[in-house]
């Protein structure tokens, strides 16, 4: 197939596309690479990507509607990956028009783009940030979502919302995916697994917040990508052609656990800051993956201790050529 995919410098994005390419997908990647972190680890994400002879990039806003549509009416993909997106819980709180311009009239975008140049599949990234204060655990994709406690999460829990009523209207087969604290090679600098490998490594103290008492779904990227293409390969196909699936590994982690791993990873104990909650932050996620099992065969399952090692290794492999 032909498959758009925005978000292609990005973390989920990068790793999606080079998974689609070996299978023989045509890749056609989009994105602002814009300078919300490192520009340069965008550019080394693509450049694992250029050497497919059946990728191709385009770099372009989703926000600019002309020129997406440009690109629609060019390349006329059968299908849509949507990852891009403004990431992050707690820069949201203080630059919620970025989100807007992203998260709102970008999706608004390619929702429009979809519908003037109808395509087999849309899916597109969610997050479990809009479960909000939920209690009730594992989070599951029929428990209320109305309370964001962030931004962030408001402009995702919009997203699900536009893409019911294209569907509604349109006929439109699409698929939301809520993922679940993605982490692995290539991950982003403002996450925590980056954040504390740097410290750690540099002798500097990190911040845990919430004196250490929180719990998150780590969940790692190849099996994020898996679950991704996977979906995407089974369009809704019942009178209902909208519906969104959680993404995560079922394990919740407690946050001193996760940051032990990564010591014995790193073979070095780390200085730890202990702080109040944060803002737009919660307690637990947790996800429950019944319905993405029964719809694909697949959950995530990577454990925690792998995971991590991939990431250092990958980290410290990264460094040191950049270092050279």
């Amino acid at each position: 197939m032909k498959i758009l995919l925005t978000g292609a410098a990005g973390f989920i994005g990068r790793a999606t596309a080079e998974k689609l390419c070996q299978a023989g997908h045509e890749v056609i990647g989009v994105d602002n690479l814009n300078s919300y972190y490192a520009v340069e680890l965008k550019h080394a994400r693509l450049a694992t990507l250029h050497h497919y002879s059946n990728f191709r990039f385009y770099q372009v806003d989703i926000a600019d509607y002309p020129a997406l549509l440009d690109i629609f009416a060019t390349e006329k993909p059968e299908g849509v990956i949507h990852l891009a997106a403004q990431a992050g819980v707690r820069y949201s709180i203080e630059h919620p028009l970025v989100y807007a311009q992203s998260n709102l009239m970008g999706m608004t975008h390619v929702l429009e783009a979809c519908r003037r140049h109808p395509v087999q599949h849309l899916v597109y990234a969610s997050s479990s940030s809009i479960y909000g204060k939920n209690t009730k655990v594992p989070f599951s994709e029929e428990d209320r979502t109305d309370s964001p406690v962030s931004f962030y999460a408001a402009s995702k829990k919009a997203n699900e919302l536009m893409a019911s009523s294209y569907s509604h209207l349109y006929g439109l087969p699409i698929t939301g995916l809520r993922f679940f604290t993605v982490y692995g090679p290539w991950g982003r600098p403002d996450m925590a697994p980056w954040l504390f490998t740097e410290a750690i490594l540099a002798s500097k103290p990190i911040k845990v917040f919430n004196h250490g008492k929180l719990q998150r779904d780590f969940t790692y990227i190849d099996d994020i990508v898996e679950g991704v293409i996977r979906i995407f390969e089974q369009p809704p196909t019942g009178a209902e052609k909208h519906t969104v699936y959680n993404i995560g590994n079922h394990q919740p982690v407690e946050l001193m656990d996760f940051i032990g791993e990564l010591e014995k990873a790193l073979g070095k104990e780390a200085e730890k800051t202990y702080l109040p909650m944060q803002e737009g932050d919660v307690l637990i996620t947790y996800a429950d993956t019944k319905k993405l099992r029964e719809a694909i065969g697949f959950a995530p399952s990577t454990p925690l201790k792998k995971g991590i090692k991939d990431f250092v290794d990958w980290y410290q492999a990264y460094h040191a050529e950049k270092d050279i």
